[in-house]
């Protein structure tokens, strides 16, 4: 099958309302959304395993379920609409991010399925084609299997994983598992967001953007693993001080993040400065600003620290050589949250 030009295809971003996940539920209403799922309402009818980690936890990353003394199953699902224009990269970054999710539970992912939505009149399979090719390799490239999945016509395209891992129970990477006295570090840079935005309104590409965000966490969370690190999360459409009020909220701690020591992609605070701010940045900015003593920092520097990233790196309470610390892990304060220049 051969491949279709880049000018016989639309441009992907132009036929979702957002992009990546930037397109979340905001976090605000998702939380009153689960609330009314968990806590009280019961629990499954006769199990055959023990669920270590599930909509109790606070919102870890994916659901854990014990097999026995040394091992679970880490399972998760993931998608979004287009955060690229090139459909092979979108299925790249995509997959990246789905297997992230088990990266951020200290899992190893071994089995995944393919979640498709297509609108079939508008765009040609041939294209669905390169979006599956671009999951495929990175996954492949993870040591993770890809077999079938599900597909659904869509007015808009979406593409994503549903993924399966292992874990080992006493290894696992937990959120509510940080402790005072720890080191935050982050293992990506910030900006995919504004970054994004700045793709979707111009059509200019961020090769560094697009290669951050296909990046597997593999490394970063093996290593973490390995160094005694038990708590952490990944930083996607939240931004960096929602996925990190979540975890200082489900360890009853307060998290201190330095934002001059918190690395940035290029020309992302020039995207800032320009507008580039999705509607989910600024969701998340007023989501966490109750929770969150941000002394005299600039209110650009506020939105990069919210900015709505996809496929983001993993934060960890614990410091992971070759990456910056960000912060700290202090006892609980006034605010779960504190930013300082």
């Amino acid at each position: 099958m051969s491949e279709p030009r880049a000018d016989d295809i639309p441009r992907l971003t132009q036929l979702a309302h957002g992009g990546g996940c930037a397109c979340k539920i905001p976090p605000g209403e998702l939380d009153s959304l689960v609330a009314g799922l968990s806590g009280g309402h019961g629990a499954a009818v006769d199990p055959a395993l023990e669920l270590m980690i599930g909509l109790d936890s606070g919102g870890d990353d994916a659901a854990v379920v014990r097999l026995d003394g040394e091992r679970a199953i880490v399972t998760t699902a993931d998608f979004f609409t287009p955060v690229v224009d090139d459909p092979y990269d979108w299925g790249r970054i995509a997959a990246a991010n789905a297997l992230s999710d088990v990266y951020a539970m200290g899992g190893v992912p071994v089995a995944a399925v393919n979640l498709l939505g297509w609108p079939r009149e508008k765009l040609s399979l041939e294209v669905a084609a390169r979006v599956l090719s671009g999951g495929r390799d990175v996954a492949h490239a993870a040591g993770c299997h890809v077999g079938g999945g599900h597909s659904v016509d869509d007015p808009e395209p979406k593409y994503g994983m549903s993924v399966v891992g292992v874990v080992q129970p006493d290894r696992m990477l937990r959120m509510d598992a940080a402790a005072p006295g720890l080191p935050l570090t982050l293992t990506k840079p910030l900006g995919t967001g504004v970054l994004n935005t700045r793709h979707k309104a111009t059509g200019t590409v961020f090769p560094e953007a697009v290669e951050t965000m296909a990046a597997l966490n593999r490394d970063a969370s093996r290593a973490a693993v390995e160094s005694g690190i038990r708590s952490g999360t990944d930083v996607t459409g939240f931004g960096l001080l929602g996925h990190m009020y979540k975890l200082a909220r489900a360890a009853n701690v307060t998290a201190v993040v330095n934002s001059s020591a918190v690395p940035l992609l290029t020309d992302a605070r020039k995207a800032v400065a320009d507008g580039f701010v999705s509607g989910g940045t600024h969701r998340n900015l007023d989501w966490i600003t109750p929770f969150t003593d941000f002394g005299a920092v600039s209110g650009e520097e506020r939105l990069l620290l919210a900015d709505a990233q996809t496929s983001g790196g993993l934060l960890l309470a614990g410091e992971l050589p070759g990456h910056p610390v960000i912060g700290e892990i202090r006892p609980p304060g006034p605010f779960p949250l504190v930013v300082r220049a």
